[in-house]
């Protein structure tokens, strides 16, 4: 085999074993090293070579979050339509990577210190700009941060991601519960005239 296709298929085992990892740890967080070669079907040194320990493992699922969040994002058109089908449309596009996002989620040291990824700064900062969309054309309360709803959203995203992994709601209501549910709380009722904006910190 050339050099070329030695590299392409390394890069392609490497993508697998990313994968299996992901649907791995999306189901149980506290997997060994061990328990994840086992699903990618390598053996525990053949992990080693792609991923040398759990931390350089969690950075690149973590890139591979921050891809798909991105990916999603583009596809749900977010700058088209009343802001509310937007979110509609994201939290449909979003709803492969939420079981990856709520497992990051709880990855602490991805969220501290200066070596946090720039990504998750991209993507709040569009998700954001979707809810200051809708609060500035009068279809989302204006009480509510455009911060504070982008964590709700996250919040729900996770919390639906487990309980359709935990088989307490069906994965064809995913993306109409979290939807309604945050537009429930976050849409411009007309008797609402003492809404006041609050200043993000």
């Amino acid at each position: 085999m050339s050099q070329a296709g030695y590299g392409c298929l390394m890069a392609v085992d490497r993508h697998h074993v990313l994968r299996s990892a992901a649907a791995l740890l999306t189901r149980k967080s506290t997997a060994t090293m061990d328990e994840v070669a086992k699903a990618a079907g390598i053996s525990r040194a053949t992990l080693h070579r792609h991923f040398a320990g759990r931390d350089v493992l969690v950075r690149a699922l973590e890139a591979l979050g921050i891809a798909e969040c991105e990916a999603a994002l583009d596809a749900a058109r977010l700058d088209e339509g009343p802001a509310r089908d937007a979110v509609r449309r994201l939290v449909r596009e979003i709803e492969s990577a939420a079981a990856l996002l709520a497992f990051l989620y709880t990855e602490n040291q991805l969220f501290e210190g200066e070596g946090q990824n720039e990504g998750w700064a991209r993507i709040d900062d569009r998700i954001a700009a979707l809810f200051r969309r809708g609060q500035s054309n009068g279809e989302f309360r204006i009480d509510l941060t455009p911060a504070w709803l982008t964590e709700a959203l996250y919040g729900l995203l996770a919390s639906g991601a487990w309980a359709v992994s935990e088989g307490r709601v069906a994965a064809k209501d995913f993306t109409y519960m979290i939807a309604e549910l945050l537009l429930g709380g976050a849409l411009r009722h007309p008797e609402r005239n003492s809404e006041q904006p609050r200043e993000e910190s």
